[in-house]
């Protein structure tokens, strides 16, 4: 496998110099908090003290090889003499140089590549042996060895260099570092670390094993030999602090990897010297003749060898983490912070003794504000390792009281994974820590248990079950499991009644079913709970509607296995083993619930709400237990309750909820179907033979009383309600209902309590009578009785249009819709050519009808304002009919059922009713131009032409000054942003607009005697939005064919006079092409090819090359000039107040973060300059690279401008939605387009 091309990525790394912070207080510099997006800031660390470890000085120390180097044997060495720390010495960074280079693969750059390296990328030995054999090669020759390890992390990064055995005997670091960077390819910005191919995933997990491994087969002898580690840590800590991406974020790696494994000895050498502590306190404790005086002077040797260790790892470990981690945790690159943070987290899990203090922890407690999603992931899952103990959670008291606030307002986190695990670490804190979380703390996180996300519901579901329904389990036990179900479900409604966050049970349910399952189908005894006579005292009708919304909930989670509507993603394919568990819970629940069921309807029969639920039931049962289990008397007793249910209520959600259960039951493939059968039959009989008498008495009587009226409504309210779902066609309702119907049309004699219900009987008779026809080979005589049946249908449901009463208007309207839909020339696909007589092509007179209710039913503002009496509730519901109206209208014309120009009424309120209808109204536009652009193309314009036209007609010549022609000019910007995507596809109907616009401009000559010319001139601006859309040689044309109609259609007085519409017009097509290169760019700005990598520091490099010596010579080390930092962050590098702070601040670490410096990049250009410091030694040098570095910002924001108006045509519509009030905000999340119910080709 080949490395394919890497580059060196030039970027900030974060901390600017390789200064050292000694671990300090958590809160050495308390400042105000600053926010970011939606992380909180708080105090955050500074810059540290500026001092670099050099651990070069210590390469020629060669410690005693003797001995073993594996696990089973300590080093056996002689005393040694005390170790001298590791010199704190000055590396000074040397600019880059540029060099010109040919680009290749990596594999390609490397043709005599590191053994190590090949053998560790095709993983094919395993590590110990790999390690191993580097071990002999090291004993034998140091140098040889080191340098071989050593260009393995170069080879790592990416890097075709290779440090010879001259360049590391004659050359510092900070010189090697230098070399390698000028011979790193710059043709890609790819590295092994980032590539995401399985062989080099594999060799990210072969790298970092083979840096644990090396420590573990090391550390008895080789890492005490003053030569490997303190070099390495060396190499690393320069590598670490490179500008080169790669260079940084490898070492990085290697570093922290190598500090967990040191992290891990050093555990180790701190157990032997407790053990050898406490063997030695036993023989010293023996008494004179017993004791053994050499067993004590070796332990006493042994212990000072150990000693010794312990400060030599530690000392080890100090340097990494001065030199690395306190410069890389706040790197720019988010990878980098996120891989700093998780090792913190390994080392204090694994060696809490040293490493679980306020010092290092107030690092993880800084970056829980970080910008990016994956480093407040690893922030969190760090916590979580140490919360999950109690006992290290004990000693993270003070941790825990300062960043509790962050960590509660996680739980709100824009990314949900972030707010999941925050919510599992709070969990863990009120295990083992519940003192620390008050109650305000909690709230904060109950009402997460009705987010739409599925994770972080369940997350807070199980929080709140630890919290409130964490039940002793022992005293349940003495209560017995009837007792302990009774105090769950008791607090269950406590808190759902009483928090008042939300309506539906259901989703509450489901964030409690991984944590509570087992006591939320306990179906026993709920059932027994709502039978019981005399309930606890307070539980009334309140706590007996959420107690049977819980079961039926809890009854659909056990059986469906699905997440309530409007929460996901849920899991989309079960196993066999889930399979089989719901199947296992259906039979459970049905068993216990279907002797149950009839006595829970007989009690609670008249609640119109605890009816609709409870009839939900059937759905969940196997219905097959009724035969098998020989409990047909329970069905009987079923039976009996749904039929005093439907006599008892008139409510349309009980009438729906029996009809559907009794559509369960009924199905032929039961044994007691017949039964079933039976029933629903009698209870049909007895509401026709009800009917049919109310029928004649009302044909005979001009007036019935009130009690007359209610009693029919409700009887074929029923009917209606039962005819949806069950075919009633041997029953003969079309003839009476059809004939009551046309009397209510000819004489308005009928109430329209009766004649909403009519229409709808009538509806569903026509529609069972298709599905009759269609399920056969239908005779001609069918058809043809079907065709009239549907033809006089549609006349009356016409003629109900105009109706004194709105309800019945909006009836015909949604049943016309349907029908029409029904029986359009969709009706003959899927080889139901025998249907073609059955279309029904609606006439222009019931278009114009369907059209004009559209008009004053659902654009009008008096509609949608209604009555300031009105709830909001009421107004939402209202605006949800209207909602359903429009769909059906655009249902009529994406179906071909309305001629495409019948859309304009709908397209021209695009703009105007975009709050309440935009997403509709999009989506119609979007599938009209899939049927024909040039059609749907001329139905924008003439919508366009019929605004414009009542403009004129409203206010005069002068509405071109008005509020309203510029809302048609916006609404014309608006259509022309549909053009954008597929220019060539577009540009036969955006030419063909353009012509028809010109034509529609001059169709009305000017009035005698006017200065004003055409009529319909102004419409020119309106056609000007479209010009950007066209292709250069599309405006030619147009333009050619406005002088000739300007030609044809004005007199030659009137061709010489500057009219603004015509001046507008003409500019639009002619700013590309005759206004010239400067005029150009104005009208239209094109992106400029961005300069190379290497071409940017070509003209960089000679600037760079004046200031190298005062880079090198300085005594302190500055932030690199030509760090991005400099450029972004605005900081003077040897400004006095950071040169003084020594302590951390949780503001500078703000500061110095990249997602920081990314809101002063959306300023101006002039504000930008304003911010950027200028250095005093190099004026030349700053100022030429803020020239640079706000060029490049000022094309990348005029790139991203244009990317956006070219590409999405709703950012138009963004400020709209934003600038209307909450309660649209809440109706659009209510109501989407999905309301059209079209799916996509």
């Amino acid at each position: 496998m080949l490395l394919r091309k890497s580059s060196r990525v030039l970027d900030s790394p974060g901390s600017s110099s390789s200064s050292l912070v000694q671990p300090q207080g958590m809160w050495a510099s308390p400042s105000s908090s600053v926010a970011q997006g939606d992380a909180e800031m708080g105090s955050l660390p500074a810059s540290g003290v500026p001092d670099v470890l050099d651990l070069s000085s210590s390469e020629d120390g060669g410690g005693s090889d003797s001995g073993s180097d594996f696990e089973d044997t300590l080093w056996k060495g002689g005393k040694r003499g005390t170790r001298t720390p590791l010199s704190c010495t000055l590396t000074a960074k040397r600019p880059r140089k540029d060099a010109s280079r040919d680009g290749g693969s990596l594999a390609e750059r490397n043709q005599e590549p590191s053994n190590l390296f090949e053998v560790v990328r095709l993983a094919k030995s395993a590590m110990e042996s790999v390690v191993d054999d580097w071990l002999e090669s090291y004993k034998q020759n140091k140098e040889a060895g080191f340098l071989e390890l050593v260009n393995f992390f170069i080879r790592s990064c990416g890097c075709k260099g290779v440090v010879t055995p001259e360049m590391f005997r004659k050359q510092q670091n900070s010189e090697i570092i230098q070399q390698l960077t000028e011979q790193f390819d710059e043709d890609s910005a790819e590295y092994p670390l980032v590539l995401t191919t399985q062989p080099w995933r594999k060799f990210q997990v072969g790298f970092c094993e083979l840096v644990t491994v090396l420590v573990r087969r090391c550390q008895y002898s080789i890492i005490y030999d003053e030569y490997l580690m303190d070099t390495l840590i060396s190499l690393l800590t320069g590598l670490s602090d490179s500008q080169v991406r790669a260079f940084r974020h490898t070492s990085t790696l290697a570093a922290m990897k190598l500090m967990t494994a040191l992290v891990r000895v050093a555990l180790g050498v701190s157990l032997h010297k407790d053990n050898n502590q406490r063997q030695y306190e036993a023989e010293r404790n023996k008494g004179p003749s017993r004791r053994a005086t050499d067993k004590l002077e070796a332990l006493l040797e042994k212990r000072r060898e150990l000693q010794e260790q312990q400060e030599e790892i530690e000392n080890m470990m100090n340097a990494i983490f001065k030199g690395v981690f306190v410069h890389r945790y706040r790197d720019v690159v988010p990878e980098i912070r996120a891989i700093c943070i998780e090792e913190m987290g390994n080392w204090m899990q694994s060696y809490s003794a040293s490493f679980l203090t306020d010092s290092y922890l107030k690092y993880i407690g800084w970056t829980l504000h970080d910008k990016q999603r994956e480093v407040r992931l690893k922030c969190l899952k760090a916590l979580q390792g140490l919360y999950r103990s109690r006992e290290m959670a004990a000693r993270m008291e003070l941790f825990t009281s300062r960043f509790k606030g962050r960590m509660v307002s996680m739980v709100l986190d824009k990314e949900s994974d972030v707010g999941v695990e925050a919510i599992k670490l709070l969990t863990l804190i009120l295990q083992n820590m519940e003192e620390m979380l008050t109650d305000e703390d909690c709230e904060a996180i109950y009402p997460v248990v009705y987010a739409s996300n599925r994770a972080l519901a369940a997350a807070a579901g199980e929080f709140l079950y630890r919290k409130q329904f964490d039940l002793d389990w022992e005293a349940v036990k003495e209560k017995g499991r009837r007792g302990g179900s009774r105090d769950f479900f008791r607090l269950l409604l406590a808190f759902f009644i009483e928090s008042e966050l939300h309506e539906h049970a259901a989703y509450l349910v489901d964030s409690l079913w991984d944590c509570a399952a087992p006591l939320l189908k306990d179906w026993d005894g709920l059932t027994h709970l709502l039978l019981e006579e005399s309930l606890e005292e307070g539980w009334g009708d309140q706590q007996e509607n959420a107690l049977i919304e819980i079961l039926v909930s809890s009854m659909r989670q056990a059986t469906e296995g699905k997440p309530p509507v409007g929460r996901g993603p849920g899991k989309k394919v079960l196993s066999a083993r889930e399979r089989k568990a719901l199947e296992d819970d259906r039979e459970k629940l049905t068993q216990y619930l279907i002797p149950l069921l009839p006595q829970l309807l007989a009690k609670f029969s008249a609640d119109a709400e605890k009816v609709v639920l409870l009839l939900a039931a059937p759905c969940y049962f196997n219905l097959s237990l009724y035969s098998s289990g020989r409990l047909e008397k329970y069905l009987e007793q079923l039976l009996a309750q749904l039929r005093e249910v439907v006599e008892k209520h008139t409510c349309q959600e009980v009438l729906e909820a029996a009809s559907q259960a009794l559509y369960v039951l009924c199905n032929p493939e039961f044994t007691f179907y017949s039964r079933v059968d039976l029933a629903r039959s009698c209870l049909v009989d007895a509401l026709t033979d009800k009917f049919q008498q109310e029928v004649a008495e009302l044909l005979q009587v001009s007036y019935l009383d009130e009690d007359e009226v209610y009693s029919m409504a409700a009887t074929l309210k029923r009917i209606s309600v039962l005819h949806n779902a069950h075919d009633l066609t041997p029953w003969q309702l079309y003839e009476p209902c059809s004939l009551l119907l046309q009397r209510a049309v000819d004489t308005g004699e009928v109430p329209k309590q009766v004649v909403i219900p009519i229409m709808t009987c009538v509806h569903f008779s026509i529609l069972w009578d298709l599905a009759h026809v269609s399920d056969t080979v239908p005779a001609q005589k069918e058809l043809l009785a079907l065709k009239r049946k549907v033809a006089s249908f549609c006349s009356l449901c016409q003629s109900c249009l105009n109706d004194m009463d709105s309800s019945v208007r909006e009836q015909a309207f949604v049943l016309l819709s349907d029908l029409l839909l029904v029986f359009s020339p969709q009706l003959t696909r899927g080889e139901r050519e025998a249907l073609e007589l059955l279309v029904y092509r609606p006439e222009v007179a019931l278009q114009s009808q369907l059209a004009g209710f559209l008009m004053d039913h659902v654009f009008n503002h008096a509609e949608l304002v209604g009555s300031d009496e009105e709830d909001s509730e009421g107004k939402i519901e209202r605006l949800h009919q209207r909602r359903n109206l429009l769909a059906g209208f655009c249902k009529l014309i994406i179906y071909n059922v309305l001629e495409l120009s019948a859309a304009s009424d709908v397209f021209k309120h695009y703009a105007k009713f975009y709050k309440d209808y935009g997403d509709i109204i999009k989506e119609t536009l979007s599938r009209a131009r899939q049927i024909d652009r040039d059609e749907w193309a001329r139905t924008l314009l003439l919508s366009l032409q019929q605004l414009l036209t009542e403009l004129l007609l409203q206010q005069g010549p002068d509405a071109v000054y008005s509020k309203a022609f510029l809302e048609i000019r916006d609404l014309a910007r608006r259509f022309s942003m549909f053009f954008s995507l597929h220019q060539l596809h577009n540009r036969q109907a955006l030419v063909a607009l353009h012509k028809a616009g010109i034509k529609f401009a001059f169709q009305e000559p000017a009035p005698s005697g006017s200065e004003l010319g055409p009529l319909n001139l102004p419409f020119l601006e309106v056609l000007s939005e479209f010009s950007p859309r066209l292709l250069r040689p599309d405006k030619k044309l147009l333009l050619s064919y406005l002088e000739q109609t300007c030609q044809a259609r004005l007199s030659p007085q009137q061709r010489g006079k500057a009219w603004n519409p015509l001046l507008t017009y003409r500019r639009s097509l002619r700013s590309l092409d005759d206004m010239g290169s400067d005029a150009s760019r104005i009208a239209a700005p094109r992106p400029r090819r961005r300069p190379s990598a290497a071409a940017k520091r070509r003209r960089l490099d000679d600037s760079s090359q004046r200031g190298d010596s005062s880079l090198q010579l300085s005594s302190r080390l500055e932030t690199p000039t030509l760090t991005s930092t400099v450029l972004k962050r605005g900081h003077q590098p040897g400004s006095p107040a950071q040169l003084q702070e020594e302590e951390g601040s949780e503001l500078d670490f703000v500061q110095s973060q990249p997602w920081f410096s990314s809101q002063r990049s959306r300023e101006s250009p002039s504000q930008q300059q304003l911010r950027v410091p200028r250095s005093a030694s190099r004026p030349g040098l700053g100022s030429r690279m803020d020239r640079l570095s706000l060029m490049e910002e000022e094309e990348e924001m005029v790139i991203q401008e244009e990317s956006s108006d070219e590409e999405d045509p709703q950012g138009l519509d963004r400020p709209l939605i934003h600038s209307h009030s909450s309660q649209g905000d809440q109706l659009r999340d209510l109501f989407d387009s999905t309301i059209l119910g079209i799916e996509d080709p």
